[in-house]
């Protein structure tokens, strides 16, 4: 895949003015909700209009006190049935959309919330209705319309009941489930006018339900919904905890938490499950906790059930009774494959509605759902329906679960987004990007000083809140605003919120920390070191890096020895001799534990004084290392291995462009002003032919590691070129993995098994490696049913086979490496983490290996610089040559060492992944829309994912926001699911265009900017646009 400039894509692809159709809905909402906020203050100034409230009310009050408890317990059971019926109410909208409604109606509901605390009796009835009345007007606005044969009614207001008892940070007005002081004397005055009798029944009814029609509401639903989870949990003797501060009685969302001693019982017992939790970014009510024993995920449903645990929080989870366990279509563990956490790839869930548009939810008279044959009727934007059809036969139950414990909350608790002015009120409301993250209510005390004054200015300002606690009673949080970032859509302010979420400490080093470097500079090694190691300088050593790296911590010499075998080496910086174990300077390399390399910059875990210079091994300069020294057959053999502490001087600073067009023209005679700057000391000729004999044995050992049973699931990386002022994208390309690059790979991945056999065979108990566990059997099986059923001849019984298969079974036309692509990401989904972990923590040896690489044993060795793991290693090393001091550290503190590394590793990984994205969306935004060829990776019933081949990028496009199609049908073979598009045409009188899609289909796509900063889509283009 070439180099994509700007300059090309706007030569090639002129830009054109970007619709705002995909947006508009979101704008038009707000705008609607105003109108209907302001249409009902004004009518509310009529004296008809407030008799009318008036008469609504006592119909209302009387309607609340004769419904009964069966309503209840219909509306829970019919959850536990999994009741598969759409919801047409804000409910159903995504998260995106969800959220600003919800944004739009807070400030209302908040405030009306308020004014009932104060009002009188009568005050209370009216002003209860009127907020009713409010709602009713927004949810005309916000929500789609539905209309119901007679017979359908009472089903389908029960289904809008339970869906606004859903608890979830997008309904805004539900957020706050306290009774209000009014509330109860509207309980009460409703007794004495039942007693009075003033209103007949028959006229009361009628009026309610000509009302809540409109609204698409139940006749009975009067008071401010309650989740039937909360009410569940809620123990007995705090359901009637009396008044909290004069407003109202007390309500408990959350359960309290088990005790400490109870969570170990449990768990020794097999009562709970401890685990991570994952919370699906694109339906964030939805959550997952691995099972222990390989099987699929315990689902969390909704908000209560996560008990105010956040992403990537380590929990305990009690499974709930089977008859509260939730009917899903397809198979559990196709699931819980794609709800997986995979390295690089997306999340891949299946969603569970679409995103209705009022315009058309009106013309759907009949919706048949059933439990045999499920035939949803469902709409997209534009006003053109469509319909999703598939079976429903092979439905299954999934597990659920409720969090009742959080044994280390691991999410920072940190998050970027904006705040909302909230009228009468000392607190602002802030709202995460993330919708993950629940909203947050902040002092106004932390806002800017005119924010009261002027709300209006900071609505598209950045700020980073850090949440101090969540009451069990309330869906909002509380915190404290930190820091204002800047304009949402502007780089920098993107990067530091999102580094402020994942906890990358970006500040300067302090004083304290830098006094622990040499401070007599330029700094020169000291003779007694100089004595204490073996001297390499005159050796034939170079670098092979990026072009643009500046922590050079891997060297490489090779030498032929009169007997025709090798003598190779690597070469890595002694990070550990200026790092002083227990310094201060150790302690904030071991916090920071990695570096982390943005599009743009690099946050360094050392003082650059070391990344760069004291550490780095630059050429031309003496640097002090950590060597290990191979005798080497032709073949790749070991014949003799040795480790010490050396000295080197590398003779040449080359990059892997360098290095590859030594490979590819071996009897090119390259000249000086080809290559960097070269020590007099060695010929070019002599780094070439060190660099070729290096790739001939590194091309034996190679092929001996993936004959041996190793596996390589590489995936794409996306790459940029940067303006050298303003750092913003010029260009962007796939990253071509080359020979020069294997060539590296190879010796760096020797020299960790040998620094794992050493470190392992002096302190067995304290050694710190690293290992990968094999996939769970069950999710192979079935990702071995998926391609037998879509004729892909894939091995999956060992590692070995699954390579070989990758990479001799899918043809070799110009898609294979797209089909090999989509594949990996696929079998990704089922791979577990690698991780590190301390030798004397796992009594079981077999648990070591690395399945990945098919090894026993294997750590991280030759990244010092940027890993602290690796400095740790090195530690270890030197202790077992008797060349340093014996490690300080306990089996425990080890434990816990490696423990941190992985989490902050993970969080590195995810860092750089959202730099990515970020740069990526702000190319797309400058430069698009731009086109691409797309291959389908993954199908849903309501949306299919795909990789676009010219970025390598991968995205979801769902089908309700595909302009001009008219109907879905999406149905499985097996395991196999395939999609199929109608398309309207533009001529009524000719037939519809069927398309196609399953997996590995090639499609053409436009990626275009969205209305959100920093935020893309792609778009799939009509069979017809294709030229």
């Amino acid at each position: 895949m070439a180099f994509i400039s700007k300059q090309e894509i706007m030569a090639s692809s002129p830009k054109v003015k970007r619709t705002t159709k995909h947006g508009d809905g979101a704008q038009n909402l707000l705008r609607s909700q105003k109108d209907a906020y302001a249409r009902l203050l004004n009518q509310h100034q009529n004296g008809k209009f407030r008799s009318y409230l008036q008469e609504i009310a006592k119909q209302q009050v009387e309607d609340s006190m004769s419904t009964s408890v069966s309503r209840s317990v219909n509306v829970l059971s019919r959850r536990k049935k999994g009741n598969s019926e759409s919801s047409y109410s804000v409910d159903s909208l995504s998260s995106q959309q969800s959220r600003q409604v919800a944004d739009a109606s807070i400030c209302l509901y908040m405030d009306k919330t308020n004014y009932q605390v104060t009002c009188t009796e009568d005050q209370g009835i009216k002003s209860g209705m009127l907020e009713k009345h409010d709602r009713m007007e927004l949810h005309k606005a916000a929500a789609p319309k539905k209309v119901h044969s007679k017979p359908q009614h009472k089903r389908n207001e029960k289904d809008i009941k339970m869906s606004s008892d859903q608890v979830g940070s997008e309904e805004g007005d539900s957020q706050q489930l306290r009774c209000s002081r009014g509330e109860e004397q509207a309980k009460n005055k409703s007794k004495k006018k039942r007693l009075k009798g003033n209103l007949a029944k028959k006229d009361q009814g009628e009026c309610g339900r000509e009302v809540d029609l409109i609204a698409g509401k139940s006749p009975n639903e009067n008071k401010a919904p309650q989740s039937q989870a909360s009410k569940e949990s809620l123990p007995q003797n705090n359901k009637d905890k009396g008044t909290k501060g004069g407003r109202g009685s007390w309500k408990q969302l959350f359960e309290q938490y088990i005790l400490k001693e109870d969570v170990s019982a449990g768990l020794e017992r097999g009562e709970l499950i401890k685990g991570v939790l994952r919370i699906n970014p694109k339906k964030y009510k939805e959550a997952f906790v691995p099972s222990p024993d390989g099987s699929a995920d315990i689902f969390l449903d909704g908000i209560a059930a996560r008990n105010r645990a956040l992403n990537g929080d380590v929990v305990v989870v009690k499974v709930l009774p089977p008859e509260q366990w939730k009917a899903v279509s397809g198979d559990i563990n196709e699931r819980t494959l794609a709800n997986q956490m995979v390295p690089k790839a997306s999340d891949v869930i299946e969603e569970a509605h679409y995103n209705e548009d009022d315009e058309v939810i009106g013309k759907m008279k009949k919706v048949c759902l059933q439990d045999e044959d499920l035939v949803t009727t469902q709409s997209v934007k534009h006003g053109s329906a469509f319909n999703i059809s598939g079976p429903s036969s092979d439905r299954a139950m999934q597990r659920t679960g409720k969090v009742v414990f959080i044994f280390e909350p691991k999410h920072s608790r940190a998050a970027s987004g904006f705040i909302k002015f909230l009228p009468n009120k000392k607190f602002a409301m802030f709202s995460p990007v993330d919708h993950r993250i629940p909203r947050v209510n902040v002092p106004l005390a932390d806002c800017p000083a005119d924010f009261v004054s002027r709300p209006g200015d900071y609505e598209n300002t950045l700020f980073i809140c850090r949440i101090t606690h969540w009451p069990a009673d309330n869906n909002f949080a509380e915190g404290r605003l930190a820091k204002t970032l800047g304009q949402a859509g502007e780089i920098e302010p993107e990067t530091e919120g999102i580094m402020t979420e994942y906890e990358v400490d970006f500040s300067e080093f302090s004083e304290e920390v830098l006094n622990c470097l040499p401070q007599d500079l330029p700094w020169s090694i000291p003779a007694f070191e100089l004595s204490r190691r073996r001297d390499l300088r005159k050796e034939c050593v170079f670098t092979i890096d990026p072009a643009t790296a500046r922590d050079l911590d891997d060297a490489l010499s090779c030498k032929q020895l009169s007997d025709g075998n090798f003598e190779v080496g690597v070469h890595i910086a002694d990070v550990s001799y200026f790092v002083e174990e227990g310094s201060v300077l150790d302690q904030i390399a071991g916090k920071r534990a990695t570096s982390v390399y943005l599009v743009q910059k690099v946050i360094p875990m050392l003082p650059r004084l070391l990344c760069e210079e004291l550490c780095s091994l630059n050429p031309l300069t003496d640097r002090l290392t950590f060597s290990v020294i191979w005798k080497l057959s032709p073949e790749g053999k070991i014949l003799s291995e040795w480790f010490g502490r050396t000295v080197i001087c590398s003779c040449i600073k080359m990059s892997y462009d360098h290095a590859q067009s030594m490979i590819e023209a071996p009897d090119k005679h390259f000249s000086v002003e080809e290559l960097p700057p070269c020590s007099p000391n060695h010929k070019i000729h002599e780094i070439q032919e060190a660099i070729l004999n290096l790739h001939n044995i590194a091309k034996q050992l190679r092929a001996q590691r993936f004959e041996g049973g190793a596996l390589q699931l590489n995936q794409l990386k996306l790459s940029f070129t940067l303006d050298k002022e303003s750092s913003m994208p010029q260009g962007c390309y796939v990253y071509q993995y080359q020979d020069s690059n294997r060539l590296v790979e190879e010796f760096m991945l020797l020299a960790n098994m040998a620094a794992a056999h050493q470190i392992y065979r002096t302190y067995p108990e304290l050694a710190i490696l690293r290992r990968h566990p094999p996939p769970q059997s069950k999710m192979l099986d079935d990702l071995q049913e998926f391609c037998d059923q879509m004729g892909l001849d894939i091995d999956f019984s060992s590692s070995r086979g699954l390579h070989m298969s990758l990479n001799e079974n899918l043809h070799n036309d110009e898609y294979a490496a797209s089909r090999r692509e989509v594949l990996t990401h696929m079998c990704s989904r089922a791979m577990q983490m690698a991780s590190y972990f301390c030798t004397g923590a796992l009594k079981d040896e077999n648990s070591f290996r690395h399945y990945a690489l098919n090894v026993p044993l294997y750590t991280h060795f030759t990244s010092p610089i940027r890993r602290y793991v690796d400095v740790v290693v090195h530690r270890l090393l030197a202790a077992s040559l008797y060349c340093g001091p014996p490690l300080s550290l306990s089996l425990e503190e080890v434990h816990k060492l490696a423990s941190h590394c992985n989490d902050r590793k993970t969080a590195s990984k995810r860092v750089q992944e959202l730099s990515s994205e970020l740069f990526f969306a702000v190319f797309v935004k400058e430069c698009g829309p731009l086109d691409s060829e797309a291959m389908v990776m993954g199908v849903l019933d309501q949306s299919f994912d795909v990789l676009v081949l010219r970025y390598g990028v991968q995205k979801r496009i769902y089908c309700n926001s595909l302009e001009g199609l008219k109907a879905v049908h999406f149905r499985k073979v097996g395991k196999r699911p395939e999609m199929t598009l109608v398309w309207e045409q533009g001529d009524p009188s000719k037939e519809s265009t069927q398309q196609e899609i399953s997996i590995f289909t090639l499609l053409n796509v436009q990626l275009k900017a969205d209305e959100g900063p920093m935020k893309y889509s792609a778009v799939l283009k009509r069979p017809s646009e294709v030229v």
